[in-house]
């Protein structure tokens, strides 16, 4: 999400430039590269894994050069197959290592968040690696060593190639002979580079029907041999008898047949059909205003305002639990907002509270709790980091799991966003201010930034620290950290968002406005207690044409360039 409101380069759409690995100006901590992270390997824990039920693997390689995924997938097929076939772990990563890494760390999987999961360094560790093997000094590796390295580096990158130089994307002819005549099957034999094949038709040809076969007509009807690894180069109809005529439905049976035998006598898996988005009629609506707030001080809120008043609950939910309880059994307007990050027992204290609570309506960025309020017959709005950008996602929501309605993502344009179509009876929301979370992260991030004493982060870390800091690229653009009691590390952009145009821009559409009035620090400031601002919004949306310059006067720095670059 930092690569999307800065370079407009959005990892939704594998377009990251990686922000994260990024170099910054010198913390007080001594670090160059505060937020880059060890790669993530689970190299070891396969049999872990399998035991947790897991059933595939996504290995990395999206971006990186052939040796790198041609290195991975092997070590990681030699793995598995050595896991499957002896029940017996390769306890040997070195052929890992001599490929583009950044050491690796498993501390996610195993719930060990702590500062040697950073490494202060984005490059190559191949050689740093190579002096810990052989127990080498930093500065004294043996040249001799580095050039072998290097060799067997450029050996390999070699080997590689000439064996994709002996590989070929064409696709591979097809002939179809087809012959027959009046009163006896269709007849057609396949001809490819390595097989031959005959597939005749279960019915008879007739002289009566809708269209006669032609050379137009069949390559319509078989034109799905293209869509697979072979393709048609030519329909040869000597042999075929004309004016003769068969039923579509006995065509499509041949071409499934003829498919099947294609690709090595399996079931083609059907494409998806995509649903027909009818855009509904506009109704003129009448937008509300929502508020989220996070602090027992803001309470006051509920008695001063028509405002429907979100409540943000905690990432350590566990121990906080019986208080946040309290808060809602005595202020009964307020709507439960659910962080996105739930983990372990917090995930299962939220979920109890979920139950024993029973609210009309939540607001959710955790799925898990979404699935709960589904099975519970719980109204609940997809929160805005569900991050939802199109009609399908929708419809989807409300057919599959009763979503009640859904924020649409703030990373999309004007346009992009008029483009979508809401489902029938669902209710959309958007949010026209708040501070942009570029970040949630369940590791200490002033251990690279202002330093810790601790060396992992524990329950009360989580629950105790309050800190905030900033740190600052060499772009000059800096980023604000906040830990909050109870919630866990997050970077927020310099300034908040501010997007009042989408009101007039695409009116009728939103059933309701949203602003974050938590205590957030940023470079931006508002210039007016929060009673006071809640009350400026709700003049812009009721089309007071001062309240808008007056807003954006009050509230200041902000930004809106994802509204105006979209993804």
């Amino acid at each position: 999400y930092m690569s999307s409101v800065h370079g407009g380069n959005s990892g939704n759409r594998g377009r990251c430039s990686q922000p994260c690995r990024d170099r910054y100006v010198t913390t007080p901590a001594g670090k160059k590269h505060p937020l880059n992270l060890k790669d993530n390997s689970a190299y070891f824990n396969i049999s872990d894994l399998a035991d947790a039920g897991v059933t595939s693997f996504k290995i990395e390689g999206r971006i990186k050069k052939f040796d790198y995924v041609y290195t991975v997938v092997r070590a990681w097929k030699k793995q598995i197959r050595s896991f499957y076939s002896k029940n017996i772990l390769i306890n040997d990563n070195s052929e890992l290592y001599k490929v583009f890494n950044r050491d690796f760390s498993n501390f996610y999987l195993r719930g060990d968040i702590n500062k040697d999961m950073f490494i202060d360094n984005p490059r190559d560790n191949s050689i740093k690696h190579l002096s810990v093997v052989n127990n080498y000094s930093a500065d004294n590796i043996p040249v001799q060593d580095q050039m072998d390295l290097y060799d067997e580096k450029e050996e390999l990158k070699t080997d590689i190639e000439n064996k994709i130089k002996l590989l070929s994307i064409e696709k591979a002819p097809v002939i179809l002979s087809i012959s027959g005549k009046c009163g006896t099957p269709l007849k057609v034999l396949v001809t490819t580079p390595d097989s031959t094949f005959i597939v005749n038709s279960k019915v008879n040809l007739v002289n009566t029907g809708i269209q006669a076969l032609n050379q137009e007509m069949l390559l319509k009807r078989l034109k799905a041999i293209n869509d697979t690894e072979y393709c048609i180069k030519n329909i040869k109809l000597e042999n075929l008898q004309s004016n003769v005529f068969m039923p579509f439905k006995e065509l499509t049976s041949l071409k499934n047949r003829i498919l099947f035998i294609l690709n090595d006598s399996k079931e083609t898996v059907a494409p998806i059909d995509i649903p027909v988005m009818k855009k509904q009629d506009k109704v003129k609506i009448n937008p509300s205003l929502s508020v989220l707030i996070s602090s027992q001080k803001d309470l006051y809120l509920c008695n001063e305002t028509a405002s429907d008043i979100y409540y943000q609950l905690p990432n350590g939910f566990k121990t906080e639990c019986t208080q946040v309880t309290d808060i809602f059994m005595k202020n009964k307007k307020l709507i439960p907002w659910f962080p996105s990050v739930l983990i372990g027992e917090h995930y299962e204290v939220a979920m109890e509270f979920l139950r024993k609570m029973q609210p009309k309506l939540i607001v959710t960025n955790n799925t898990g709790i979404a699935f709960e309020a589904f099975k519970k017959g719980i109204q609940w709005i997809a929160g805005p980091y569900l991050n939802i950008v199109n009609s399908v996602s929708l419809l989807c929501l409300k057919e599959n799991y009763n979503c009640y309605g859904s924020f649409i993502s703030n990373e999309i344009n004007k346009n992009q966003i008029k483009a979508i179509k809401k489902p029938e009876n669902f209710k959309l929301y958007y949010s026209i201010y708040h501070p942009i979370v570029l970040m949630t992260s369940r590791q200490c991030l002033f251990h690279q930034v202002t330093g810790c004493d601790k060396n992992i982060v524990d329950e009360s870390c989580i629950q105790q620290c309050d800190k905030s800091s900033s740190i600052t690229n060499l772009k000059n653009t800096t980023f604000f950290i906040n830990k909050t009691k109870g919630n866990y590390h997050c970077i927020y952009n310099g300034t908040n968002l501010l997007n009042t145009n989408i009101i007039t821009d695409v009116p009728d559409m939103f059933s309701g406005f949203f602003i974050d009035l938590r205590d957030i620090k940023t470079k931006t400031e508002m210039g007016m207690d929060k009673q006071g601002i809640i009350k400026l919004f709700e003049c812009v949306l009721n089309e007071d044409p001062n309240s808008t310059k007056k807003l954006e006067q009050t509230i200041h720095p902000t930004t809106n360039i994802q509204y105006k670059k979209g993804i």
